[in-house]
């Protein structure tokens, strides 16, 4: 299904009857990723997932966006649907949005409950390789972006800033590597405390992106969470314990 947002072109899933529940994606990721998940749950509620502009079949921003365009997006997918009250499901990425929109006052609906799977939001401490690895970075991208260095190395910079970066940031466009930059940059820890509706957390603890320490953490923030640990699973616990999450959150909405 297609549906226009601010003269964006929304790609979603709409399956199922009962209470809403929304799901919101990883980054890099989209909503075919997650058919697992949403046939579950589409048994007995009526399950709405959207591809993220910049993600999927929904195109990119106009300009890089922050988490907060991301959940000014999302409120106004949300209200197009005229609903009071839902739930969510997020995955990675998904989990940002999640915690800045939680704590907007006067949202138009009431969040319920909500499934953190291998959530993104805590910022991680760098270590003092990291620090000097990206001091580095900073100044040789300073002086190879001189007139007369990037006139005789015009690709320098480039280089080194694919060298240094991940994946996800290498395979992006540029819109979407800027919009990168300013979503990871964002600690989303002091949000986690406003977070009052019943939280399951679920986690591989062999999660390097988003490690089991984070669940923790957030496990300790949010005051009514649970944590479900997927032993052996990494970032994407939800396709590699399949199984597991599937009963977790079947008896999450069930009770």
């Amino acid at each position: 299904m297609v549906k226009k947002i601010d003269s964006i072109a929304v790609n979603y899933i709409d399956e199922g009857e009962g209470e809403i529940i929304l799901l919101l994606h990883g980054w890099g990721a989209n909503v075919t990723l997650y058919a697992g998940i949403i046939e579950v749950l589409a048994r007995n509620h009526r399950v709405i997932a959207l591809d993220m502009p910049g993600f999927g079949k929904t195109p990119e921003p106009p300009a890089p966006w922050c988490v907060d365009d991301y959940v000014d997006f999302v409120v106004r997918f949300i209200a197009s649907f005229r609903v009071s009250k839902l739930s969510i499901v997020v995955h990675s990425f998904g989990g940002r949005v999640f915690f800045k929109m939680n704590a907007r006052e006067r949202l138009s609906f009431v969040i319920e409950r909500a499934v953190l799977i291998d959530s993104a939001g805590i910022l991680p401490k760098k270590s003092f390789k990291q620090k000097v690895s990206l001091r580095c970075y900073k100044i040789g991208r300073a002086v190879m972006g001189t007139k007369v260095l990037h006139f005789l190395y015009p690709d320098a910079v480039d280089d080194m800033r694919r060298k240094r970066g991940s994946a996800d940031y290498n395979n992006a466009t540029p819109v979407m590597r800027a919009t990168l930059v300013k979503v990871v940059n964002e600690d989303l820890e002091p949000l986690m405390h406003r977070v009052k509706c019943p939280t399951l957390l679920i986690w591989g603890d062999q999660d390097t992106a988003t490690p089991l320490s984070d669940a923790k953490r957030m496990e300790e923030l949010i005051p009514d969470a649970g944590l479900v640990v997927c032993e052996g699973a990494g970032h994407f616990s939800f396709a590699e314990q399949a199984p597991k999450v599937h009963g977790a959150l079947a008896a999450f909405f069930a009770g």
